[in-house]
Formats: C-alpha cells, structure tokens, sequence
C-alpha cells in the first residue's frame, strides 16, 4: 500500500464525514429557507418527499390550528397553526390545540381570506367584526393570556384584489375605532396571490406601502406569502411562473416566508386552479412543476418513499428470515 493509498476503513470514516457534512448543510438551507408549503396531501409518499432532507422546504400550514403531527416531525418542518375564521374563535378547543402545539411552532395566522366568500375557502368576515374578534381573541396569543406563550401574530390574509385592499383599509379603521392607541396590533402580513409573477410584486409593492411606508412604525413588518399559483395555466407556463417568482422573492427583503398552493396530485386539483399548479403527477411522481419548487436535486417524476414499497421491504425481510431460519433447520437435521 502506497502512502497515497488509504484503508479501506478510513475510506469508509471518511465517506461518513462528508455524508454527515451533506446532512448538516441540508438541514440548515431547510431551516433558512423561506420555502414553504400550503396544504399536505395524504400520501405517505409525497409527504416523506416533501419534508425529508434534502428538501429545502421549512414550514407548512393547512388553514387549521390541528398539525400533522403524524406525518410530519415537528423538527423537520414548522407548523404555522391558523385561526381560519369567527367560528374558530367561538371554540375553547381551538386556543386548547394552539397551547399543545410544540415549542418550535411561534407564528399564528388569522382569518383567511375574510372578504371572500366561504364557497371559496374564505371566511366572509365584515371588517368590523373581524376588528372586534381580533382584539379579542387573537390579540391575547401575542400578549401570552392565550395560547400558553407569546406568538407571533399576522392580520388577516385577504385575496389578491382591489376588494382585499379595500377590506385591510376598513379593518384597520375598524381596528382604532376599538382601541384608538393600539389599533390591531401584528407582528407580520400575509398575502395571496394568484396570477402572473408581474402582478405578484405589484400585489407585494402595495402591501409593503400600506404597511410600511405610510406607516408610523419604526419598524418594517414582513409579508408571509401563504398561498400563491397561476391559475388555468399549462405545467409549462406555471414553471416559467416560478422561474421568474421563486428567485424574486427569496432575494426580497421584506418577504420572510411564502408557499405554493398545490402540494397535491393533479387529480386532487380544483376546477378553479387548474392541475397545472399540482406538484405531484396522479402516480405520485414530481410534476415539472414539483422539481422546480424543490430545487436543485429534484427531478421530474421523482417518488418519495412511500408506504407501499417499506411494507415490500418488510415482506421481502421477512421472507429472508424465514428462509434463513429454515435453511438452518434443514442443516441442523443433517
């Protein structure tokens, strides 16, 4: 053995190092990363591909306090819990669910969509009721009377539209009416959109005006873009969408976090966003789309582990044990 020839064991030290070194890096994009997702669909396999390193993805929310506890690990991705509408604030269990919550959960979402319709997933909150239901409920997580802790706490996400703007503007007015100092006091926005990436910075460039430049508020709020798509729009087109969207707003300041409205199949897909906005093909494979959300690593058609091919494994393992085992008795008897 030469001096620049190495054992086949510190071959091996060596190989687990780097690998160990892989694992960490990956571990760390996903915690900084702004990548998130809106909605876990319930295959086991596009989940495990979803949350497990090396993916870059970070948090998750599902309109609802309740986790997926059991199918995502509370240290691989954090669990942004919502408060989805006046319903939710009428149930003790709903502020129950939020203080069970693990340690690594701190940001809570408030009111989807209030001036939308409930047809579409929305809450259909006037603003003055939002105001009062938001001092008085959701206000009191972010002083710690609810909640078990101090969390963090967005204003209501409203839709995309001159309509959302104008339902923000009401609210806010509605909030000072309530309490003439404090107002409705938030720790970070949320926003939606759905279009074409040109109208996504003119949607974010209006919210950050009406946050932040005309604000009074020595410091800047960050928008959390909690759903976004491009409707109706070929698997190819909504690729360009991203090529254009994910760059821009992992380089925007004031964007901390945002997600993709579709981590589901394309046959899971609503009539009104189209399957183009899909991440998963019907067979489970990663649509073009999917590997583009992913990154770097990710490849069209990819599959997650999925529970089908472990219980294989496990009938494959078994098979072995029981041969090997009877191998022996036959041997045994010789």
């Amino acid at each position: 053995m030469t001096q620049n020839e190495l054992h086949p064991r510190h071959s091996w030290r060596i190989s687990k190092q780097a690998l160990y070194t892989i694992l960490l890096a990956s571990s760390a994009l996903a915690q900084t990363s702004k990548r998130g997702l809106a909605s876990i669909n319930t295959h086991i396999s596009d989940i495990r591909l979803l949350s497990t390193s090396p993916s870059p993805l970070s948090w998750y929310y599902n309109w609802s306090p309740y986790a997926n506890t059991n199918q995502i690990p509370a240290d691989r991705l954090q669990f942004v819990p919502m408060i989805h509408g006046i319903d939710a604030t009428q149930s003790s269990q709903t502020e129950q669910v939020i203080r069970g919550l693990p340690q690594s959960s701190t940001h809570l979402l408030s009111f989807n969509e209030p001036d939308g319709t409930t047809g579409s997933g929305g809450s259909s909150i006037k603003p003055e009721d939002a105001a009062k239901a938001y001092i008085e409920y959701v206000v009191p997580f972010r002083t710690g009377k609810s909640g078990g802790r101090n969390w963090k706490i967005s204003h209501p996400v409203t839709t995309g539209s001159p309509n959302g703007l104008n339902w923000l503007r009401k609210f806010n007015e509605s909030c000072y009416k309530i309490d003439k100092t404090n107002g409705c006091p938030t720790d970070f926005i949320a926003a939606h959109w759905y279009g074409a990436y040109v109208g996504l910075t003119a949607w974010l460039g209006t919210l950050n005006e009406f946050y932040n430049t005309n604000s009074s508020s020595s410091s800047d709020l960050k928008i959390w873009v909690t759903e976004m798509a491009v409707p109706q729009q070929s698997a190819d087109a909504t690729t360009q969408m991203m090529n254009q969207t994910l760059p821009y707003l992992d380089k925007l300041e004031y964007v901390e976090k945002y997600a993709w409205f579709g981590a589901f199949r394309t046959n899971d897909a609503n009539a009104w966003t189209g399957n183009g906005v899909a991440l998963f093909a019907n067979d489970g494979g990663l649509t073009k789309a999917g590997a583009t959300y992913l990154g770097s690593g990710f490849t069209e058609g990819q599959k997650g582990e999925g529970a089908e091919s472990a219980a294989m494994e496990m009938r494959v393992s078994l098979g072995m044990v029981l041969l090997v085992s009877a191998c022996i008795i036959v041997v045994g008897a010789l």
